[in-house]
């Protein structure tokens, strides 16, 4: 399986990078080539990836290089991640990966400039740290990480500002699931619009 070169030598922190299934979201279930991204400024208490914080204590990867990983897979979903994969220009990378034939999501906070070329934008914001208003229309699927009752009512702050063709999921935090689930379920069949997400690659064991 070939794939073009990128177009120069630039090189990205690199945490970790795997081949799995997508765990959440609109996309769970599928079979889906990870690339966390070392890098983040957002700072969620609950964060169950801290390490990839420091972009530093990560090796840097060719870009050529992450995409030769990918290209030993079927072709399918990459999900580009992190940390907030949107500290650093990702056009390059998407070009080289969306070149060979693969679909390019990404996971993000939206708390920097879009850039990338995507064919899935999962937004995820974060009560630490809003945001840009530019990135809310161009989502895809709006991501709520619920961890207390508060968060219902600042996830439909953010469900006005998406457009309406973005899929809505409210998600519990995994520390507090067995808690905060119920009341999902709960805040669901009150309000149709939103869908469930379960972070099912927790519970079967999987990266």
């Amino acid at each position: 399986m070939s794939i073009v070169s990128s177009i120069n030598n630039e090189a990205l922190p690199v945490m970790e990078h795997f081949f799995t299934i997508q765990g959440e979201g609109f996309h769970q279930g599928r079979a889906a080539y990870f690339v966390r991204l070392g890098g983040c400024d957002v700072g969620c208490v609950w964060c169950d990836v801290k390490e990839s914080w420091d972009a530093s204590n990560h090796p840097k990867m060719n870009i050529d290089d992450i995409a030769a990983a990918i290209s030993t897979n079927p072709k399918g979903l990459v999900v580009i991640t992190g940390g907030e994969p949107l500290m650093h220009d990702l056009t390059s990378l998407t070009h080289v990966i969306q070149t060979a034939g693969y679909e390019t999501n990404i996971e993000t906070s939206g708390t920097h400039p879009l850039t990338g070329e995507w064919d899935w934008i999962c937004l995820s914001p974060k009560k630490f740290k809003e945001p840009l208003p530019e990135i809310l229309p161009q989502a895809n699927e709006l991501k709520v990480i619920v961890y207390n009752k508060s968060d219902f009512e600042w996830g439909e702050k953010y469900a006005g500002l998406v457009s309406s063709h973005c899929k809505l999921y409210l998600q519990p935090e995994w520390s507090k699931s067995s808690e905060i689930t119920p009341e999902i379920v709960a805040y669901i069949k009150k309000n149709p619009k939103w869908e469930l997400s379960l972070q099912i690659h927790k519970y079967i064991n999987v990266p």
